[in-house]
């Protein structure tokens, strides 16, 4: 059998934190959370469940998670984020990779909750994960926002787990929208770094076509005044995006 690591990087989340620790206990042979110096009772949650608590200076999602990777005792690791919590169906799953592995990585859905109701249109649902994996086999692109797992080889296998991740991501429209602001400025100070550039042709399509796919397409409307919202508030997230990028880029002479 193998072992599995649950790694998990926190900063000021007490409030979602113990949910995800209850649920990582049933799959986990050790739990290590990686703090950035948080400043409400983080660090309290995390040592009721005897987990390693280590204090690390933020320096990007991505470069977060990987230094979690490395603490690791075990080369299995479940990374998980603090709002989120193993369904009963995906804990079975795990289970049953820990006995028998047969890929190198695995995929499974997220299903997001969305202040109060399960969103299961509207392009966030699957929204497929790629959490648990043999570390040898690659590691996290160490980008500053929307970091992912790459595989070191093209040709290893990948699996997909039954049963949903489950997140708990904004109680609030007020936090979504503060969310939106904090990650839009890292994916333009990112895309700016490496070279990427925009138009305001982008800038003017790309939000209305974004609403259309995710809220027509994608069957947001199923999702009811939350699924609007969600399309929404989506669609201002890409035009935020794309006018930082073009303005950032226009600063730094990126841009005609």
């Amino acid at each position: 059998m193998e072992k599995i690591s649950v790694v998990i990087i926190t900063f000021n989340e007490e409030k979602n934190l113990a949910r995800c620790l209850k649920s990582a206990q049933a799959v986990a042979d050790e739990i290590i959370v990686v703090d950035s110096y948080s400043t409400d009772n983080t660090r309290t949650v995390a040592q009721q469940f005897d987990a390693r608590l280590i204090q690390h200076e933020f320096a990007g999602y991505g470069q977060q998670k990987n230094f979690a990777v490395q603490q690791a005792s075990n080369n299995w690791i479940l990374s998980l984020d603090a709002d989120e919590e193993l369904s009963d169906q995906l804990t079975q799953s795990i289970l049953e990779v820990k006995n028998n592995p047969q890929y190198s990585v695995y995929h499974m859905p997220r299903l997001t909750n969305y202040c109060g109701k399960w969103i299961r249109h509207s392009g966030w649902y699957p929204d497929k994960q790629t959490r648990l994996f043999d570390r040898t086999k690659g590691r996290w692109l160490e980008k500053k926002v929307h970091e992912y797992w790459s595989l070191a080889a093209d040709n290893a296998k990948k699996g997909n787990l039954k049963g949903d991740l489950l997140h708990y991501s904004f109680n609030s429209v007020s936090e979504h929208v503060k969310k939106i602001e904090k990650y839009t400025e890292l994916a333009a100070a990112d895309a700016v770094a490496n070279g990427r550039k925009t138009s305001l042709l982008k800038i003017i399509v790309s939000p209305g076509w974004h609403f259309f796919s995710d809220f027509f397409l994608r069957l947001g409307f199923l999702d009811g005044y939350s699924g609007y919202i969600v399309c929404r508030l989506s669609a201002y997230a890409t035009f935020v995006k794309y006018s930082k990028i073009y303005m950032y880029s226009k600063a730094a002479g990126k841009n005609n």
